[in-house]
């Protein structure tokens, strides 16, 4: 097989290693790619917003099989052109990507089938949502951007004088450009969070194991929101139980709902929930593997991922038996470079990629990179994801903490707490 994968991050250079280690696979190509995936992949100048680009480029090379990373092509319609002219897609078409495209249609789905998830109230006018705002009587609140916002658009406000400087921020200032033309506010839901992701052909689903993200900057889960700066898998606190309550109660209600609004889903559903006295709620969804999810999941992944990527795009899914898994904790952490998750500095040099390899057990997955002469220098916010397999919670952290001392450049942020938390050592 020749498989077209689309997107540059870490997500990408994680799947690229796993997708290239399947026998059934003759060659991946990567669209831009960055320096990481080129070791194993062959990277094209095709960004990820050409939608003609990667058609045409996906036609050229003859290729069986696209699986897309990134959400934004999703939700403009890639996957739709792509199997107009006859080619396999990973990933959901346009009408199906919505529910990460607008957490406004997400929250409308959900309720509509009442499916559990955080009281909302949506504003289109900045005015409005901050008189709403000041007569609110119970804090925090959460604001959401509607749109897009890479990981940016969600903020946890503890008060209204903070919540109306959030909303004059998205909806008057425009930061986040169209994304904050429409906002929610929802309640604030207390609770363990917990990432859940599904590869999905629409009907048949195959749980991936779940994964603890870190989203606040600093140690402690403290500062602002980001990308991800962490995670580890699998989350050890997630019972059985549990996981049968999120596919009976979440997921598998969730492929229902699509089924009867008539929008096809093929690809993978993330949900991203928060685990309540209550039991679990969603806080959103995404259409996509996580970042920086996936990098952690395809170390623990048993056996061959293409198979299950081919399925679900044909719509075979229910003809696999689930893959063993691995009984190894995995972690992963994110190097940030300078300035994140704001104004980021770049082209700062990159040492010690190989030396951090070398750590047993450890795989460095690049992000934020690309090649300058003979360097790789940071080109991103989220520059690297170095991930270890351990026996336990504390060599998994000690090798993943190894590799990542290893690596050097200008401006590095790290947090030194994953998998430290009380729940993650159980």
């Amino acid at each position: 097989m020749k498989i077209l994968l689309v997107g540059g991050g870490g997500r990408e250079h994680a799947l690229a290693w796993k997708i290239a280690s399947s026998p059934l696979v003759k060659e991946v190509l990567c669209a831009p790619g960055n320096p990481g995936t080129a070791q194993v992949a062959k990277n094209l100048a095709v960004e990820a917003s050409d939608l003609d680009g990667l058609v045409r480029a996906a036609r050229e090379h003859a290729v069986d099989l696209v699986v897309v990373g990134p959400e934004e092509p999703l939700v403009r319609g890639l996957a739709d052109r792509l199997r107009a002219v006859g080619i396999h897609v990973f990933g959901p078409g346009a009408s199906g990507a919505r529910l990460e495209g607008s957490k406004i249609f997400a929250k409308e789905v959900l309720e509509r089938h009442r499916i559990p998830t955080a009281l909302s109230r949506r504003f289109d006018r900045a005015g409005l949502a901050k008189s709403y705002l000041e007569a609110q009587k119970t804090w925090p609140q959460v604001v959401k951007a509607d749109g897009l916002a890479a990981g940016k658009g969600v903020f946890v406000c503890q008060d209204a004088r903070a919540a109306c400087s959030v909303v004059d921020t998205l909806m008057e200032e425009r930061r986040l450009g169209d994304a904050g033309a429409e906002i929610l506010v929802e309640e604030f839901l207390e609770g363990q969070e917990l990432s859940v992701q599904a590869i999905t052909d629409g009907r048949t689903l195959l749980l991936l194991d779940p994964v603890v993200d870190h989203k606040q900057l600093e140690d402690g889960d403290k500062g602002p929101n980001t990308g991800g700066m962490g995670v580890m898998s699998p989350a050890r606190w997630v019972s059985k139980r549990l996981l049968r309550q999120i596919e009976q109660r979440i997921l598998l209600p969730t492929l229902h709902a699509l089924q009867i609004e008539g929008l096809e889903f093929r690809g993978l559903l993330y949900a991203g929930l928060m685990v309540t006295e209550s039991g679990p709620r969603v806080l959103e969804f995404n259409c996509r593997f996580g970042d920086p999810e996936t990098q952690v999941i395809v170390r623990r992944f048993g056996g061959d991922l293409v198979p299950y990527l081919l399925a679900a795009a044909k719509g075979e899914l229910e003809k696999l038996e689930a893959p063993e898994g691995d009984d190894q904790i995995a972690i992963g952490v994110v190097a940030s470079a300078h300035g994140y998750p704001n104004d980021v500095r770049k082209a700062d040099t990159i040492a010690g990629l190989d030396r951090a390899g070398a750590e047993e057990g450890v795989v460095v997955f690049q992000a934020g990179t690309r090649r300058l002469g003979a360097e790789v220098v940071t080109a991103g916010g989220r520059v690297l994801c170095v991930t270890a397999l351990g026996r336990d919670v504390d060599e998994a952290r000690r090798r993943a903490y190894a590799g990542m001392d290893r690596i050097t450049f200008d401006g590095k942020h790290c947090r030194r707490d994953i998998g430290l938390r009380p729940d993650q050592m159980r």
